[in-house]
């Protein structure tokens, strides 16, 4: 007769894996709120060749390089949800909330993978990005979403790229350092 063991408990002072605060998913999902207004409103005016940057995707990637793929995975699915729904969306729902969850994962991952530094999170930005505008573009080419092209989807991704890249610079820092330092002050008051 087989007896059923426990699962291992794992605790949040183990190696890799880091509590979620209360601080850190307020601030997660009040950063993803300002994200969404910003990308839906300011940054859809800047676009270039009808692509702008996406704001929300770069605070999915910053919450994974700072808190790991768990916190990420549930953050970019529940952002994706919110940027499918937000008006002006014009495709089918489920498609950035896909996205955005293998973003948040790939994120947390580079975390423990990759060397910290700019050069690293630029390097993930760009991954992520690259990860997240294709697998939006391709669920897109398998639903017959949009009628587009092959080449029109590849120009698409790549401008998301360079803007996203080019926007990281002023996102990922103070979302990482506000996710970071939420988890950091009530960690130490405990």
């Amino acid at each position: 007769m087989s007896t059923l063991r426990r699962p291992p408990v794992v605790r949040a002072t183990d190696p890799g894996v880091t509590a979620v605060t209360a601080g850190a998913i307020v601030f997660a999902s009040l950063a993803v709120g300002v994200a969404l207004v910003l990308q839906t409103s300011v940054f859809s005016h800047l676009a270039w060749r009808g692509v702008g940057p996406g704001v929300v995707l770069l605070v999915v990637v910053a919450a994974g390089l700072a808190r790991g793929a768990h916190f990420a995975m549930v953050l970019g699915f529940v952002a994706g949800l919110l940027l499918d729904l937000a008006p002006p969306a014009d495709h089918v729902a489920g498609r950035w909330a896909l996205a955005l969850l293998l973003v948040g994962y790939v994120a947390g991952r580079v975390r423990q993978d990759a060397p910290a530094g700019v050069g690293g999170a630029l390097a993930a930005v760009a991954a992520c990005s690259f990860l997240g505008s294709s697998v939006f573009a391709l669920t897109g080419l398998l639903l017959q979403d949009r009628a587009a092209t092959v080449p029109d989807l590849l120009e698409v991704v790549l401008i998301g790229v360079v803007w996203d890249v080019a926007l990281a610079a002023f996102v990922i820092p103070v979302v990482a350092w506000g996710v970071g330092r939420l988890t950091a002050d009530e960690a130490s008051t405990r």
